[in-house]
Protein backbone atom coordinates (compact mmCIF):
# COMPACT_ATOMS: atom_id res chain seq x y z
CA UNK A 1 0.00 0.00 0.00
CA UNK A 2 2.88 2.48 1.01
CA UNK A 3 4.26 1.97 -2.39
CA UNK A 4 1.43 2.38 -4.46
CA UNK A 5 0.76 5.42 -2.57
CA UNK A 6 4.33 6.52 -3.42
CA UNK A 7 3.64 5.89 -7.06
CA UNK A 8 0.64 7.68 -7.02
CA UNK A 9 2.21 10.63 -5.48
CA UNK A 10 5.09 10.80 -8.18
CA UNK A 11 2.51 10.57 -10.55
CA UNK A 12 0.78 14.01 -8.99
CA UNK A 13 3.85 16.01 -9.29
CA UNK A 14 5.04 14.55 -12.80
CA UNK A 15 1.53 15.68 -13.53
CA UNK A 16 1.92 19.20 -12.35
CA UNK A 17 5.15 20.29 -13.57
CA UNK A 18 3.87 19.27 -17.23
CA UNK A 19 0.43 20.82 -16.47
CA UNK A 20 2.93 24.02 -15.98
CA UNK A 21 4.67 24.11 -18.65
CA UNK A 22 1.92 25.90 -21.40
CA UNK A 23 4.25 24.29 -24.12
CA UNK A 24 2.96 21.05 -23.18
CA UNK A 25 -0.61 21.39 -21.46
CA UNK A 26 -2.91 24.26 -21.59
CA UNK A 27 -5.92 24.54 -19.58
CA UNK A 28 -7.55 21.58 -18.97
CA UNK A 29 -6.28 19.67 -22.19
CA UNK A 30 -4.07 16.70 -21.37
CA UNK A 31 -3.98 13.60 -18.91
CA UNK A 32 -2.19 11.12 -17.28
CA UNK A 33 -2.62 7.56 -15.56
CA UNK A 34 -0.93 5.21 -13.83
CA UNK A 35 -1.79 1.14 -13.56
CA UNK A 36 -1.66 -0.29 -10.20
CA UNK A 37 -3.09 -4.04 -10.13
CA UNK A 38 -6.09 -3.96 -11.35
CA UNK A 39 -6.57 -0.29 -10.77
CA UNK A 40 -6.37 3.09 -13.49
CA UNK A 41 -6.01 6.06 -11.56
CA UNK A 42 -6.21 8.56 -14.25
CA UNK A 43 -7.26 12.07 -14.65
CA UNK A 44 -10.80 13.09 -14.21
CA UNK A 45 -12.66 15.02 -16.92
CA UNK A 46 -12.32 18.79 -17.09
CA UNK A 47 -9.06 19.45 -14.21
CA UNK A 48 -6.28 20.76 -14.88
CA UNK A 49 -2.96 18.62 -14.49
CA UNK A 50 -1.45 21.86 -13.40
CA UNK A 51 -3.09 21.40 -9.76
CA UNK A 52 -2.46 17.64 -9.28
CA UNK A 53 -0.50 18.28 -6.19
CA UNK A 54 -3.08 20.16 -4.38
CA UNK A 55 -6.48 19.27 -5.74
CA UNK A 56 -7.95 15.58 -6.34
CA UNK A 57 -7.76 15.26 -9.97
CA UNK A 58 -6.96 11.59 -10.19
CA UNK A 59 -10.13 9.01 -10.10
CA UNK A 60 -9.82 5.26 -9.72
CA UNK A 61 -11.16 2.99 -12.91
CA UNK A 62 -11.44 -0.64 -12.67
CA UNK A 63 -9.08 -1.42 -15.80
CA UNK A 64 -10.72 -5.01 -16.47
CA UNK A 65 -13.79 -3.62 -16.42
CA UNK A 66 -13.18 -0.82 -18.44
CA UNK A 67 -11.19 -2.79 -21.37
CA UNK A 68 -14.11 -5.21 -21.15
CA UNK A 69 -16.27 -2.10 -22.11
CA UNK A 70 -14.28 -1.08 -24.77
CA UNK A 71 -14.05 -4.78 -25.87
CA UNK A 72 -17.83 -4.33 -26.05
CA UNK A 73 -17.56 -1.23 -27.96
CA UNK A 74 -18.59 0.67 -25.00
CA UNK A 75 -16.79 4.13 -24.06
CA UNK A 76 -18.81 5.03 -20.88
CA UNK A 77 -16.05 3.55 -17.82
CA UNK A 78 -17.67 3.97 -14.42
CA UNK A 79 -15.57 4.39 -11.54
CA UNK A 80 -14.02 1.77 -9.16
CA UNK A 81 -16.68 0.36 -6.86
CA UNK A 82 -16.62 2.69 -3.66
CA UNK A 83 -15.11 5.82 -5.67
CA UNK A 84 -15.84 8.81 -3.31
CA UNK A 85 -16.24 11.13 -6.22
CA UNK A 86 -18.74 13.13 -8.61
CA UNK A 87 -16.24 13.88 -10.83
CA UNK A 88 -15.87 11.58 -14.05
CA UNK A 89 -13.05 9.99 -15.94
CA UNK A 90 -11.29 11.98 -18.54
CA UNK A 91 -13.02 11.89 -21.79
CA UNK A 92 -9.45 9.66 -23.23
CA UNK A 93 -9.73 6.96 -19.90
CA UNK A 94 -10.08 4.69 -23.03
CA UNK A 95 -6.87 5.51 -24.95
CA UNK A 96 -4.81 5.01 -21.14
CA UNK A 97 -6.73 1.76 -21.00
CA UNK A 98 -5.77 0.47 -23.75
CA UNK A 99 -1.65 1.47 -23.76
CA UNK A 100 0.01 -1.49 -22.07
CA UNK A 101 2.28 1.01 -19.83
CA UNK A 102 2.13 1.44 -15.87
CA UNK A 103 2.03 5.39 -16.70
CA UNK A 104 0.62 7.06 -19.72
CA UNK A 105 1.24 10.71 -20.44
CA UNK A 106 -0.98 12.86 -23.32
CA UNK A 107 -0.06 16.30 -23.71
CA UNK A 108 -0.95 18.83 -26.77
CA UNK A 109 2.47 19.72 -26.97
CA UNK A 110 2.63 23.12 -29.24
CA UNK A 111 5.68 21.93 -30.97
CA UNK A 112 4.33 18.41 -31.80
CA UNK A 113 0.29 20.26 -32.73
CA UNK A 114 2.09 22.15 -35.26
CA UNK A 115 3.91 19.48 -37.16
CA UNK A 116 0.80 17.01 -36.72
CA UNK A 117 -1.18 19.94 -38.70
CA UNK A 118 0.64 19.65 -41.65
CA UNK A 119 0.37 17.59 -44.46
CA UNK A 120 4.04 16.71 -44.90
CA UNK A 121 3.64 15.59 -41.08
CA UNK A 122 4.29 11.79 -41.48
CA UNK A 123 8.09 12.15 -43.09
CA UNK A 124 8.59 14.81 -41.41
CA UNK A 125 7.93 12.59 -37.73
CA UNK A 126 10.26 9.55 -39.45
CA UNK A 127 12.75 11.85 -39.61
CA UNK A 128 12.71 13.15 -36.23
CA UNK A 129 11.60 10.36 -34.09
CA UNK A 130 13.92 7.78 -35.63
CA UNK A 131 14.89 5.13 -33.38
CA UNK A 132 11.70 5.74 -31.25
CA UNK A 133 8.89 3.18 -30.85
CA UNK A 134 6.64 5.56 -32.28
CA UNK A 135 3.90 5.37 -34.15
CA UNK A 136 1.49 8.14 -36.35
CA UNK A 137 -2.53 7.81 -36.46
CA UNK A 138 -4.28 10.29 -38.44
CA UNK A 139 -7.08 12.43 -36.81
CA UNK A 140 -9.78 10.42 -35.32
CA UNK A 141 -12.33 11.39 -32.60
CA UNK A 142 -11.55 11.26 -29.16
CA UNK A 143 -12.96 8.77 -27.10
CA UNK A 144 -13.91 5.45 -28.66
CA UNK A 145 -12.65 6.31 -32.43
CA UNK A 146 -9.30 7.27 -31.37
CA UNK A 147 -9.13 4.03 -28.76
CA UNK A 148 -10.09 1.53 -31.77
CA UNK A 149 -7.23 2.39 -33.96
CA UNK A 150 -4.51 3.09 -31.07
CA UNK A 151 -5.92 -0.40 -30.10
CA UNK A 152 -5.07 -2.25 -33.51
CA UNK A 153 -1.75 0.04 -33.77
CA UNK A 154 -0.39 -1.60 -30.57
CA UNK A 155 -1.25 -4.99 -31.71
CA UNK A 156 0.60 -4.70 -34.49
CA UNK A 157 4.12 -3.53 -32.92
CA UNK A 158 5.49 -2.61 -29.56
CA UNK A 159 4.51 1.60 -29.52
CA UNK A 160 5.84 4.12 -26.79
CA UNK A 161 5.10 7.16 -28.80
CA UNK A 162 2.13 8.06 -29.83
CA UNK A 163 1.81 11.19 -32.41
CA UNK A 164 -2.16 11.58 -32.87
CA UNK A 165 -2.71 14.03 -36.34
CA UNK A 166 -4.19 17.55 -34.92
CA UNK A 167 -4.62 16.50 -31.57
CA UNK A 168 -1.52 15.84 -29.59
CA UNK A 169 0.94 13.46 -28.75
CA UNK A 170 1.20 9.77 -26.32
CA UNK A 171 3.66 8.30 -24.52
CA UNK A 172 3.72 5.25 -22.17
CA UNK A 173 6.44 3.85 -19.74
CA UNK A 174 7.24 2.57 -16.30
CA UNK A 175 7.48 5.18 -14.50
CA UNK A 176 6.33 9.06 -14.46
CA UNK A 177 9.88 9.94 -14.49
CA UNK A 178 10.56 8.09 -17.48
CA UNK A 179 7.16 9.33 -19.26
CA UNK A 180 8.06 12.87 -18.58
CA UNK A 181 11.68 12.08 -20.17
CA UNK A 182 10.85 10.64 -23.03
CA UNK A 183 8.12 13.98 -23.44
CA UNK A 184 10.88 15.81 -23.20
CA UNK A 185 12.95 13.74 -25.76
CA UNK A 186 10.34 14.09 -28.15
CA UNK A 187 10.02 17.93 -27.94
CA UNK A 188 14.06 18.09 -28.13
CA UNK A 189 13.46 16.24 -31.40
CA UNK A 190 10.53 18.43 -32.91
CA UNK A 191 11.43 22.03 -31.45
CA UNK A 192 10.39 24.66 -33.60
CA UNK A 193 11.29 28.41 -33.54
CA UNK A 194 8.52 30.86 -33.48
CA UNK A 195 8.43 33.74 -35.34
CA UNK A 196 8.41 37.11 -33.52
CA UNK A 197 6.11 39.88 -34.11
CA UNK A 198 5.18 43.94 -32.56
CA UNK A 199 3.70 44.05 -29.35
CA UNK A 200 -0.09 44.85 -29.01
CA UNK A 201 -1.43 48.12 -29.72
CA UNK A 202 -3.36 48.26 -25.94
CA UNK A 203 -4.31 51.50 -26.16
CA UNK A 204 -6.50 50.83 -29.04
CA UNK A 205 -7.36 47.54 -28.29
CA UNK A 206 -9.26 49.09 -24.78
CA UNK A 207 -10.62 52.26 -26.78
CA UNK A 208 -12.87 49.51 -29.14
CA UNK A 209 -13.47 47.82 -25.83
CA UNK A 210 -15.01 50.67 -24.00
CA UNK A 211 -18.78 49.88 -23.49
CA UNK A 212 -18.78 46.25 -25.45
CA UNK A 213 -19.22 42.96 -23.82
CA UNK A 214 -15.22 42.38 -24.75
CA UNK A 215 -11.72 43.04 -23.50
CA UNK A 216 -7.74 42.27 -23.45
CA UNK A 217 -6.47 38.47 -22.87
CA UNK A 218 -4.64 38.35 -19.56
CA UNK A 219 -1.43 36.78 -21.93
CA UNK A 220 -0.01 39.27 -23.73
CA UNK A 221 0.99 36.56 -26.47
CA UNK A 222 -2.41 35.90 -27.38
CA UNK A 223 -2.23 38.94 -29.44
CA UNK A 224 0.63 37.35 -32.30
CA UNK A 225 -2.44 35.24 -34.02
CA UNK A 226 -4.09 39.19 -34.92
CA UNK A 227 -0.73 40.76 -35.65
CA UNK A 228 1.22 37.96 -37.59
CA UNK A 229 -0.21 37.74 -41.00
CA UNK A 230 0.22 34.64 -41.44
CA UNK A 231 -1.06 33.17 -38.22
CA UNK A 232 -3.99 35.37 -38.73
CA UNK A 233 -4.56 33.68 -41.97
CA UNK A 234 -4.18 30.18 -40.48
CA UNK A 235 -6.51 30.58 -37.31
CA UNK A 236 -9.08 32.39 -39.61
CA UNK A 237 -9.46 29.29 -42.25
CA UNK A 238 -10.60 26.41 -39.99
CA UNK A 239 -9.46 24.52 -36.91
CA UNK A 240 -6.40 22.89 -36.01
CA UNK A 241 -7.36 20.33 -33.48
CA UNK A 242 -9.98 19.14 -30.80
CA UNK A 243 -9.61 21.92 -28.30
CA UNK A 244 -9.46 25.04 -30.76
CA UNK A 245 -13.27 23.95 -31.74
CA UNK A 246 -14.94 22.95 -28.10
CA UNK A 247 -13.62 26.49 -26.44
CA UNK A 248 -12.95 29.15 -29.07
CA UNK A 249 -15.02 27.97 -31.36
CA UNK A 250 -14.57 26.50 -35.68
CA UNK A 251 -12.02 29.14 -36.65
CA UNK A 252 -11.79 32.62 -35.06
CA UNK A 253 -13.81 35.70 -36.54
CA UNK A 254 -12.01 39.37 -37.59
CA UNK A 255 -13.14 42.33 -36.49
CA UNK A 256 -12.04 44.95 -39.54
CA UNK A 257 -10.91 48.49 -39.16
CA UNK A 258 -14.00 50.67 -39.13
CA UNK A 259 -16.40 48.15 -37.68
CA UNK A 260 -18.08 49.03 -34.56
CA UNK A 261 -17.28 45.94 -31.55
CA UNK A 262 -20.57 47.82 -29.73
CA UNK A 263 -22.66 47.12 -32.92
CA UNK A 264 -21.69 44.21 -32.94
CA UNK A 265 -22.33 42.93 -29.31
CA UNK A 266 -25.52 44.62 -29.13
CA UNK A 267 -26.83 42.60 -32.55
CA UNK A 268 -25.49 39.17 -30.69
CA UNK A 269 -27.35 40.39 -27.73
CA UNK A 270 -30.80 40.98 -29.27
CA UNK A 271 -31.03 38.85 -32.29
CA UNK A 272 -28.76 35.73 -32.41
CA UNK A 273 -26.22 33.47 -30.49
CA UNK A 274 -23.50 34.47 -28.31
CA UNK A 275 -20.98 36.77 -30.11
CA UNK A 276 -17.56 34.88 -30.18
CA UNK A 277 -15.39 33.63 -27.33
CA UNK A 278 -12.25 35.93 -29.48
CA UNK A 279 -12.40 38.19 -31.71
CA UNK A 280 -9.19 38.99 -33.86
CA UNK A 281 -8.30 42.73 -34.96
CA UNK A 282 -5.56 42.77 -37.56
CA UNK A 283 -2.44 44.63 -36.71
CA UNK A 284 -3.96 45.25 -33.51
CA UNK A 285 -4.37 42.43 -31.58
CA UNK A 286 -6.92 40.48 -30.06
CA UNK A 287 -9.66 40.78 -27.78
CA UNK A 288 -11.99 37.99 -25.49
CA UNK A 289 -15.48 37.99 -23.81
CA UNK A 290 -15.61 39.07 -20.80
CA UNK A 291 -17.34 35.79 -19.33
CA UNK A 292 -14.59 34.20 -20.83
CA UNK A 293 -12.73 31.61 -18.50
CA UNK A 294 -9.49 30.28 -17.79
CA UNK A 295 -10.14 27.50 -20.25
CA UNK A 296 -10.77 29.69 -23.10
CA UNK A 297 -7.68 31.93 -22.60
CA UNK A 298 -5.46 29.05 -22.17
CA UNK A 299 -6.83 27.63 -25.87
CA UNK A 300 -6.20 31.18 -27.13
CA UNK A 301 -2.57 31.07 -25.57
CA UNK A 302 -2.26 27.61 -27.57
CA UNK A 303 -3.45 29.02 -30.54
CA UNK A 304 -1.19 31.89 -30.77
CA UNK A 305 2.13 29.37 -29.98
CA UNK A 306 0.66 26.64 -32.47
CA UNK A 307 0.32 29.37 -35.25
CA UNK A 308 3.44 31.13 -34.90
CA UNK A 309 5.11 27.83 -35.41
CA UNK A 310 3.91 26.98 -38.76
CA UNK A 311 6.13 27.95 -41.14
CA UNK A 312 4.71 30.10 -43.94
CA UNK A 313 5.80 27.26 -46.91
CA UNK A 314 3.46 24.62 -44.80
CA UNK A 315 0.47 23.34 -46.09
CA UNK A 316 -1.99 23.16 -43.38
CA UNK A 317 -4.61 20.24 -42.83
CA UNK A 318 -7.50 21.24 -41.05
CA UNK A 319 -10.22 19.54 -39.11
CA UNK A 320 -13.22 19.14 -41.59
CA UNK A 321 -16.72 20.17 -40.86
CA UNK A 322 -18.12 16.46 -39.50
CA UNK A 323 -15.20 16.24 -37.33
CA UNK A 324 -15.92 19.64 -35.70
CA UNK A 325 -19.71 19.06 -35.54
CA UNK A 326 -18.90 16.29 -33.41
CA UNK A 327 -16.76 17.67 -30.96
CA UNK A 328 -19.21 20.65 -30.33
CA UNK A 329 -22.26 18.30 -29.86
CA UNK A 330 -20.33 15.44 -27.58
CA UNK A 331 -21.89 15.79 -24.34
CA UNK A 332 -18.55 14.65 -23.12
CA UNK A 333 -16.86 17.77 -24.08
CA UNK A 334 -20.06 20.04 -23.08
CA UNK A 335 -19.30 18.50 -19.24
CA UNK A 336 -15.77 19.52 -19.15
CA UNK A 337 -16.56 22.83 -20.63
CA UNK A 338 -18.62 23.22 -17.53
CA UNK A 339 -16.28 22.04 -15.37
CA UNK A 340 -12.96 23.84 -16.68
CA UNK A 341 -14.51 27.24 -17.65
CA UNK A 342 -12.55 28.69 -14.42
CA UNK A 343 -10.17 26.35 -12.38
CA UNK A 344 -12.05 27.66 -9.12
CA UNK A 345 -14.71 25.24 -10.09
CA UNK A 346 -13.30 21.98 -10.49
Amino acid sequence: MQQQLALLHELRRMSARVGRNILLVQGAGGNSSIKQDDLLWVKASGTWLADAEHKDIFVPVSLGAARAALAQGDERVPLAPGAATALRASIETSLHALMPHTVVLHVHSVNTIAWAVRSDAQEEFAKRLEGLAWRWLDYHHPGLPLAKVVNDALAQDKVDVLVLGNHGLVVGAETSAAAEALVDEVERRLALAPRSTIPPDQGALRSICAGTAYRLPKDPQCHSVAIDPYSRAIATSGSLYPDHVVFLGPGLPVLERGEDLRALTSRARTDGPPHPAALLIPGLGCVVRKDAGDGAEAMLSCLALVTCRLPLTAQVRYLTQNNESALVNWDAEWYRQQLTANRGTD
